[in-house]
């Protein structure tokens, strides 16, 4: 295959081979927005090297940017260009119902991927590839639950926690999974604060730096995934408050990694964006195939902590 472009939408479309023959299938996707983390950027890459080795696939690769509006858009356009199936990584769970209803209206197999869309949209959609979020969340509350027993320090805890980018599914996801799961395995530990870090490392870090301010007692910080828990982190390293406090993740970036070799982050949820790019682009064609997927087609993500990160081997994001 080979890779070509061009501008649709004001913003940068891969194209995937030349012209198609009869059978060949062509499958869109419409990104959340790559260039915010390195998971994102993995993932594209992944996709697109699983879709070269295919002869029988081609696709068409966009990205919203975070754009609610362009991320619509983009759906407008690729429906237009009666693409065989479409993948969506959604910008925002509710918002893009009304575009992925009209897809399936079109009689085009709508596969969300990573972020579920909100359950209203179920009836719309193909299947959905990615991760167990509310899992993810929970598993993670296990886990800092059981350094603070390690630490004797189970009905004394102070928590704070940092969320993904609001009206985002996994964002809203893992929290509940952490909020409902945390009171049952540790009832005396309180969570005290909860403010969003947009998935961003910076804004994390001025999130934490306003905690570390507010409370002077602070024993846990949870957050969404690696990349703002390490943002996090760093509030407390240069605040001369890194000692003591447990940091949590939910997806484990190289820097998290990297931090949990080096003691100074705890644990966090090992996700890998290849597995989750590949996932995504073969249950468009078992779909497009007709064979039999289920609706929650999730991989597993297992916990990683300082304990047991010798078994994994460091995330290439």
């Amino acid at each position: 295959m080979k890779l070509s472009t061009k501008l649709a939408l004001a913003c940068t479309t891969a194209m995937i081979g030349g012209a198609a023959a009869a059978e060949t299938m062509t499958i869109g996707i419409t990104q959340n927005n790559v260039g915010v983390d390195s998971y994102q950027t993995t993932y594209e890459q992944a996709f697109i090297a699983a879709a070269e080795a295919n002869p029988d696939v081609e696709v068409v690769v966009l990205d919203a940017g975070g754009d609610v509006a362009r991320q619509i858009a983009q759906m407008e356009d690729l429906i237009q260009q009666e693409v065989d199936a479409i993948i969506i990584w959604p910008t925002n769970g509710e918002a893009v119902i009304p575009a992925v209803r009209k897809a399936h209206q079109a009689d085009i197999p709508v596969i969300v991927t990573n972020s579920n869309i909100a359950e209203a949209g179920f009836d719309f959609v193909a299947s959905f590839s990615g991760p167990d979020n509310i899992t993810q969340g929970a598993r993670s509350a296990e886990i800092m639950c059981d350094r603070f027993k390690a630490l004797g320090i189970e009905n004394e805890a102070k928590v704070v926690h940092i969320t993904g980018q609001p009206g985002y599914t996994t964002a809203i996801e893992r929290a509940q999974g952490f909020n409902d799961r945390l009171p049952e395995v540790c009832p005396n530990v309180v969570q005290i604060d909860q403010q969003p870090g947009d998935w961003n490392r910076e804004k994390s870090q001025q999130v934490m730096e306003a905690f570390l301010v507010q409370y002077d007692d602070i024993d846990g910080v949870y957050s969404g995934d690696d990349n703002m828990g390490v943002g996090a982190m760093n509030a407390a390293i240069a605040a001369g408050r890194v000692d003591g406090i447990t940091f949590v993740g939910a997806t484990n970036f190289a820097v998290g990694y990297e931090a949990m070799a080096a003691g100074t982050y705890w644990g966090s949820i090992y996700q890998s964006p290849v597995d989750d790019a590949e996932a995504a682009l073969q249950t468009a064609i078992d779909v497009l195939n007709g064979e039999e997927v289920p609706f929650l087609n999730y991989f597993d993500t297992p916990k990683i902590t300082q304990d047991n990160m010798g078994e994994f081997t460091k995330p290439v994001f």
